[in-house]
């Protein structure tokens, strides 16, 4: 049975990736121990854990919230990930092509297209994290998970997805259908370049929607 500080975490987690809990926003300890159904312990043990991730500033004496991005954080975020991830899908296509490994990369595919068509943005943000996690993962660099793991999830608390028509989201899943081909391809040329443009894509996107938000 799972640990109530494991349970709190994945919960937490959840709610922010899918932007159930904005960016910003107060994260009460009784208010989640209540809805949990957990006492203040566990959701505790939590939002520290969240604190080390990258996605939950605890206060000192004034509780935790929801890390809130500026554009000037989210430009550094994906500059790192613009080096970092296009390196990890160039290295997973020169290793070679591991049966599994390229079978979960297609279900996630499968499983993201379902959400995005049925418009479940909060699933599609964390299945998207999954897709990403499991790139850096077929790597097999061992330092990567860990030198990406809040970037690759920070811009989804801004609800990347949120602002995507149908269009943009379409042409994001195809790069995903993309990296697995030059991954399954072992061409590690293509499968870089794939994923620095779906970096830079979205990184565009989301200049670009700020800036018509401003302009209102």
């Amino acid at each position: 049975m799972a640990r109530a500080a494991d349970v709190a975490y994945d919960a937490v987690r959840r709610m922010i990736l899918s932007g159930d809990a904005a960016a910003g926003s107060r994260l009460g300890e009784s208010e989640l121990a209540e809805t949990l159904g957990l006492s203040r312990t566990p959701v505790r043990e939590a939002l520290q854990r969240l604190g080390s991730d990258g996605l939950v500033e605890v206060l000192p004496h004034r509780g935790a919230r929801v890390v809130a991005w500026t554009r000037e954080d989210l430009a550094e975020i994906f500059e790192l990930r613009a080096l970092l991830e296009p390196y990890a899908a160039a290295r997973a296509a020169r290793i070679g092509r591991d049966a599994a490994v390229l079978a979960d990369l297609a279900a996630l595919c499968d499983a993201m297209e379902a959400a995005a068509a049925d418009r479940d943005l909060g699933a599609l943000a964390r299945l998207n994290s999954g897709f990403h996690a499991a790139v850096i993962d077929a790597s097999r660099n061992r330092r990567l998970p860990g030198m990406l793991a809040s970037v690759v999830h920070a811009p989804l608390i801004v609800g990347t997805f949120r602002r995507y028509d149908a269009a943009e989201l379409d042409r994001s899943m195809n790069h995903h259908r993309e990296i697995v081909a030059a991954i399954a391809a072992g061409d590690p040329d293509w499968a870089e370049a794939v994923m620095r443009a779906h970096i830079r894509a979205a990184a565009a996107n989301l200049n670009r929607k700020d800036d018509d938000e401003r302009t209102r």
